[in-house]
């Protein structure tokens, strides 16, 4: 396992992708060379941040395999700036487009080398209709991804993978707690009306009940004429406290992930251990 120190900087950004990659590539690489330089170890890029399309059929022109120039580019990015990166949400060509001709909704971790560590599928596709506001259907144009991934060791800690709108299926979240993880990532691109009412309740709420870090790279604002973004990206303790928070518009938030602390909260109330798997079972692995 990697030596972790107890405390080390995350950096969390917030952007507006919008359809230009080259836009948001310009947009992203400035925070991350700018994270790396105020000396994080890790940076979190939110969902969509390749881009966000105006419809299904723009999102899969747009979209590109994982050895395609997009990744190609944050790959470079990590080596030049010797900084592990959070991709939180990349419009992924996978092995079955050819016959599918449908994407996945794929975060990515690349390591300080550039090399993908982890990638997760999001499993859980957002198809919701809030009647005035909100109409958006993920599974439309998206695969569901087919399995959860093991918490990755990396310089801040054990890191579990999400995306977005898996942040309201605690059973994943205790999952991956169960597997180790000491830290979740929930990189998003959240509605206006369904984050004003949810995001940071739900974040906190993971937080606390995993007794873990809980990181949420955020997309804000507008992005073209049919979508807009609640933004607030944070980072939320192991006791629930919400530590760091971005302000309006594109920018970036720091945070340090403190290990010791994370042990002291799940010693002083050690829930892994009372959990009742005899009668509610429990998803991962038991407490050692």
């Amino acid at each position: 396992a990697m030596s972790v120190p107890p405390r080390a900087m995350v950096a969390v950004a917030q952007v507006t992708s919008t359809p230009d990659k080259e836009h948001n590539w310009l947009q992203c690489s400035a925070l991350v060379r700018e994270a790396a330089g105020r000396g994080a170890r890790l940076v979190f890029l939110p969902e969509g941040f390749d881009f966000i399309g105006t419809g299904p059929e723009q999102s899969l022109s747009l979209a590109e395999p994982l050895h395609g120039p997009t990744m190609g580019r944050y790959q470079h990015l990590a080596r030049e700036c010797d900084v592990w990166l959070s991709l939180g949400g990349f419009h992924e060509r996978g092995p079955d487009w050819d016959t599918t001709g449908r994407i996945y909704n794929c975060h990515i971790l690349l390591d300080n080398s550039g090399a993908v560590v982890a990638t997760y599928r999001k499993t859980h596709l957002f198809d919701v209709e809030l009647p005035g506001s909100v109409s958006l259907r993920e599974s439309s144009f998206t695969n569901p991804g087919p399995a959860i991934v093991p918490p990755v060791d990396t310089p801040v800690g054990k890191l579990g993978l999400a995306v977005c709108y898996d942040l309201r299926f605690p059973e994943l979240a205790l999952a991956l707690r169960g597997a180790g993880a000491q830290i979740l990532a929930y990189p998003s691109a959240f509605t206006v009306p369904t984050g004003a009412a949810h995001w940071e309740v739900l974040l906190r709420a993971r937080a606390i009940e995993c007794q873990s870090y809980v990181v949420a790279a955020a997309q804000t604002g507008r992005h073209h004429e049919g979508r807009v973004s609640f933004g607030h990206a944070l980072v939320a303790d192991p006791w629930g406290t919400v530590v760091a928070q971005c302000r309006e518009g594109p920018g970036l938030c720091f945070a340090d992930i403190d290990l010791e602390f994370l042990e002291r909260v799940r010693r002083d109330i050690p829930v892994q251990g009372h959990r009742r798997r005899d009668l509610y079972g429990c998803p991962g692995a038991p407490a050692s």
